[in-house]
Protein backbone atom coordinates (compact mmCIF):
# COMPACT_ATOMS: atom_id res chain seq x y z
CA UNK A 1 0.00 0.00 0.00
CA UNK A 2 1.46 3.54 -1.23
CA UNK A 3 1.60 6.06 1.78
CA UNK A 4 2.24 9.57 0.77
CA UNK A 5 3.03 12.88 2.41
CA UNK A 6 2.01 16.33 0.87
CA UNK A 7 4.44 19.36 2.16
CA UNK A 8 5.35 23.09 0.59
CA UNK A 9 2.47 24.61 2.05
CA UNK A 10 2.19 27.47 3.40
CA UNK A 11 1.20 31.73 2.68
CA UNK A 12 1.98 33.60 0.03
CA UNK A 13 0.56 36.92 -1.30
CA UNK A 14 -1.17 37.00 -4.27
CA UNK A 15 0.95 37.10 -7.29
CA UNK A 16 3.66 34.62 -5.79
CA UNK A 17 4.63 30.99 -5.94
CA UNK A 18 4.98 27.83 -4.14
CA UNK A 19 5.58 24.12 -5.06
CA UNK A 20 3.80 21.45 -3.38
CA UNK A 21 5.72 17.91 -3.15
CA UNK A 22 3.94 14.37 -2.26
CA UNK A 23 6.48 11.77 -1.58
CA UNK A 24 5.39 8.02 -1.95
CA UNK A 25 6.53 4.84 -0.23
CA UNK A 26 5.64 1.13 -0.17
CA UNK A 27 4.68 0.53 -3.37
CA UNK A 28 6.29 0.74 -6.80
CA UNK A 29 5.90 4.44 -7.92
CA UNK A 30 6.62 4.71 -11.83
CA UNK A 31 3.99 2.38 -12.54
CA UNK A 32 0.54 5.04 -10.55
CA UNK A 33 -0.89 7.83 -12.11
CA UNK A 34 -1.16 10.71 -9.32
CA UNK A 35 -3.22 13.71 -8.99
CA UNK A 36 -3.89 16.79 -7.49
CA UNK A 37 -6.66 18.19 -5.59
CA UNK A 38 -8.05 20.87 -3.27
CA UNK A 39 -10.88 21.55 -0.97
CA UNK A 40 -11.66 25.09 -0.08
CA UNK A 41 -13.54 26.08 3.64
CA UNK A 42 -17.08 24.86 2.72
CA UNK A 43 -16.57 24.00 -0.61
CA UNK A 44 -16.65 19.91 -2.22
CA UNK A 45 -13.04 18.66 -3.04
CA UNK A 46 -12.08 19.35 -6.65
CA UNK A 47 -10.05 18.45 -8.88
CA UNK A 48 -6.45 20.38 -9.72
CA UNK A 49 -4.18 18.43 -11.96
CA UNK A 50 -3.19 14.59 -12.54
CA UNK A 51 0.04 13.41 -14.38
CA UNK A 52 0.09 9.56 -16.10
CA UNK A 53 2.84 7.41 -16.53
CA UNK A 54 4.47 5.95 -19.40
CA UNK A 55 2.21 3.16 -19.99
CA UNK A 56 -0.88 6.08 -20.08
CA UNK A 57 1.04 8.14 -22.39
CA UNK A 58 2.42 10.57 -19.84
CA UNK A 59 -0.52 12.92 -20.36
CA UNK A 60 -1.19 15.42 -17.38
CA UNK A 61 -4.69 17.19 -17.24
CA UNK A 62 -5.44 20.43 -15.19
CA UNK A 63 -8.90 21.89 -14.11
CA UNK A 64 -9.63 25.03 -16.07
CA UNK A 65 -9.15 27.52 -13.91
CA UNK A 66 -5.33 26.30 -13.19
CA UNK A 67 -4.54 25.94 -16.33
CA UNK A 68 -1.13 28.33 -17.57
CA UNK A 69 -0.40 29.11 -13.88
CA UNK A 70 0.42 25.18 -12.21
CA UNK A 71 2.62 22.88 -13.49
CA UNK A 72 2.36 19.11 -11.99
CA UNK A 73 5.52 16.66 -12.80
CA UNK A 74 6.97 13.85 -11.37
CA UNK A 75 10.76 12.08 -10.40
CA UNK A 76 10.27 8.16 -10.25
CA UNK A 77 14.05 8.16 -8.62
CA UNK A 78 12.71 10.49 -6.06
CA UNK A 79 9.00 8.51 -6.20
CA UNK A 80 7.77 12.37 -5.87
CA UNK A 81 4.98 14.39 -7.86
CA UNK A 82 5.31 18.10 -6.94
CA UNK A 83 2.80 20.75 -8.39
CA UNK A 84 4.80 24.07 -9.17
CA UNK A 85 1.98 27.21 -8.40
CA UNK A 86 2.55 30.35 -9.99
CA UNK A 87 0.75 33.41 -10.05
CA UNK A 88 -1.27 32.28 -6.87
CA UNK A 89 -4.61 33.81 -6.52
CA UNK A 90 -6.91 34.29 -3.35
CA UNK A 91 -9.40 31.74 -4.95
CA UNK A 92 -6.08 29.39 -4.58
CA UNK A 93 -6.74 28.65 -0.76
CA UNK A 94 -7.64 25.56 0.03
CA UNK A 95 -6.15 22.05 1.47
CA UNK A 96 -4.18 20.27 -1.67
CA UNK A 97 -3.86 16.62 -1.31
CA UNK A 98 -2.36 14.43 -3.34
CA UNK A 99 -3.84 11.26 -4.27
CA UNK A 100 -3.08 7.54 -6.40
CA UNK A 101 -4.99 6.88 -9.36
CA UNK A 102 -6.46 3.45 -8.89
CA UNK A 103 -8.13 2.87 -12.30
CA UNK A 104 -6.71 1.30 -14.82
CA UNK A 105 -4.07 2.44 -17.43
CA UNK A 106 -6.52 2.87 -19.80
CA UNK A 107 -9.09 4.56 -18.23
CA UNK A 108 -7.06 7.57 -16.81
CA UNK A 109 -7.07 10.19 -19.80
CA UNK A 110 -10.98 9.87 -19.23
CA UNK A 111 -11.26 9.47 -15.53
CA UNK A 112 -8.48 11.83 -14.42
CA UNK A 113 -10.69 14.21 -12.78
CA UNK A 114 -12.65 11.80 -10.94
CA UNK A 115 -11.61 11.55 -6.70
CA UNK A 116 -13.44 8.48 -6.35
CA UNK A 117 -10.72 6.77 -9.09
CA UNK A 118 -8.09 7.93 -6.49
CA UNK A 119 -7.37 6.18 -2.58
CA UNK A 120 -4.50 6.74 -0.65
CA UNK A 121 -4.97 10.06 -0.09
CA UNK A 122 -2.02 12.09 1.92
CA UNK A 123 -2.83 14.65 5.06
CA UNK A 124 -2.77 17.99 2.55
CA UNK A 125 -0.91 21.10 3.12
CA UNK A 126 -2.29 24.40 3.61
CA UNK A 127 -1.60 27.15 0.97
CA UNK A 128 -2.94 30.31 2.05
CA UNK A 129 -2.91 33.12 -1.06
CA UNK A 130 -3.62 37.15 1.03
CA UNK A 131 -4.96 39.21 -1.51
Amino acid sequence: QMQLVESGGGLVQAGGSLRLSCAASGVTFETNSMGWFRRAPGKEREFVAATGTAWTGGGRYYTDSVKGRFTISRDNAKKTIYLQMNSLKPEDTAVYYCARFIGTAGSFNSRYYDPLEYTQWGQGTQVTVSS
